[in-house]
Formats: structure tokens, C-alpha cells, sequence
């Protein structure tokens, strides 16, 4: 019996999974493009946060031709990818309580803007700490996340809280527990991880869904072109002087 090439059950895999988030996800998504939004028009900034791998899917909205240019990448230190040595320690530190609330307090987040707290298990004390503490200051919070970690594994947090319980919309990417797809005979572990792929999709869904709220409302979204394509360069330092308080990303 012949076996199906991996490349393509992987490709189903994501695509069944895309297929969910549309069909399952929508309202969400339309009350998160709403807040972003909101928050543009009021002059207030937007932020991204994500640790580990979950740091991708915030880094991909961020500086983006075909964004908006007010989204800000918000970073606890070490815990962005795998930027440090050893790797683990990233791993560690999003179990390290007072890193969030002093990334917070430190950085030009304020009442009335909006953060993007992005974490696929939604259990590890950061991101939990990160929302909590946000909404404390008067930010609103959107948390992009896997419900189903919520719903088979415990919470880290010294409060026993999940990220989606700090949250004013919560968009669930419906990755299961371990976040693989496939499996092989030969291979021990199971395989396949299509988080940042399903995540990144979620989060360029809503800023669309921004972008076209703007536009619906009068006002001019305030998207990135292409630094690659003629005029691109020169269209995007307009964009930023127009909205200058509210990018953040250009300054040294």
C-alpha cells in the first residue's frame, strides 16, 4: 500500500487546520481587525508580543510591506526566537514572573493602546502575566492561542490562569497539545509543527480586516509598501511621518 508523500499531508494538515480558524474564527477576528482599528484611529499605538516561536508570528506583522506601519514589536529580552545561548534559557524565562510587568512599565505602551500577546500554550507565566498586567494599565489585549492547551494541560501561572483569561478577544488558532500533525513508523516522536503557520495567517487575517475597517470608516489605513518596488521607500517615509507617534519601530 502505497503511503502518501509527508510534504502533502503536511500541506492538508495546514490547510484543514486554516480551514477551521476561517470558518470557526471569524467573529473573532472581525472584533480584533475592530480594535485595531479603533486603536489607529484614536491615535493610539499597536504592539506584538510572542516568545519563542510564538515571537514569529508577532516579528511577521512588524515592518511589513503590505502592513500597517503602526504595529510595534514589543520584547521581553531573551526570549524573542532563539537568540540566546543556550537556547533553553529562552524556554526558561517565560517562566520567570516580573519579566512582563517590567517590560511593561518600561516600555512606551500606554492606556488606550492595544497589545497582541501571542502564545500557543498560553500556560507559561509571561504571557499570562503580559496580558494581565496590560489590561491593569488600561491597554487592551488580544490573545492569539491554542484553547485546546487550556483545555488538557495546567497552568504555570502562580494565579492558575491561561492567557485567554486576560484577554478582550481571544483568537484560537485550534492547534492541538504538542503542536505536530504527523507521524511516521520509523520516526519516534511525531512531527510536523503548524502553529507559525496557522498563527502568522490569524494575525495578517486581522490586520486586513483592519486595514478594511479604516478604509470603511473615511480614513486612510497607514500600510507599508514594498522597499524593493519604485517609490516604496519614499511612500513609506510619508506614511511614518504621518503617523510618527504612533511608529515606533523607526526610531534608533
Amino acid at each position: 500500500m502505497s503511503r502518501r508523500p509527508l510534504a502533502d499531508q503536511f500541506f492538508d494538515a495546514a490547510q484543514d487546520l486554516l480551514r477551521r480558524v476561517r470558518d470557526e474564527e471569524g467573529e473573532a477576528i472581525a472584533r480584533a481587525g475592530g480594535l485595531v482599528a479603533d486603536t489607529v484611529a484614536a491615535g493610539g499605538r499597536v504592539f506584538a508580543y510572542g516568545a519563542g516561536h510564538s515571537a514569529l508570528p508577532a516579528q511577521d506583522v512588524v515592518y511589513r510591506a503590505g502592513g500597517l506601519a503602526v504595529v510595534n514589536l514589543l520584547a521581553v529580552p531573551g526570549t524573542v526566537g532563539v537568540d540566546v545561548s543556550p537556547a533553553t534559557l529562552g524556554s526558561a524565562l517565560e517562566r520567570v514572573g516580573g519579566l512582563a510587568r517590567a517590560t511593561l512599565d518600561t516600555s512606551p505602551a500606554r492606556a488606550g493602546d492595544l497589545l497582541f500577546v501571542i502564545s500557543l500554550s498560553g500556560r507559561n507565566v509571561l504571557p499570562v502575566e503580559m496580558a494581565s498586567h496590560a489590561r491593569a494599565r488600561g491597554i487592551s489585549v488580544v490573545g492569539v492561542t491554542s484553547v485546546g492547551y487550556a483545555e488538557r494541560t495546567t497552568s504555570r501561572d502562580p494565579s492558575g490562569t491561561f492567557l485567554k483569561d486576560h484577554c478582550d478577544v481571544v483568537l484560537d488558532n485550534k492547534i492541538a497539545p504538542g503542536d505536530t500533525e504527523l507521524t511516521h513508523p520509523g520516526v519516534a516522536a511525531p512531527f510536523g509543527p503548524a502553529s507559525t503557520v496557522v498563527t502568522a495567517a490569524l494575525m495578517q487575517a486581522v490586520m486586513a480586516t483592519a486595514a478594511g475597517e479604516l478604509a470603511d470608516r473615511g480614513q486612510e489605513p497607514p500600510m507599508l509598501r514594498s522597499g524593493n518596488i519604485d517609490g516604496g521607500i519614499e511612500w513609506n517615509r510619508e506614511v511614518c511621518e504621518r503617523h510618527a507617534d504612533q511608529v515606533l519601530w523607526q526610531r534608533g
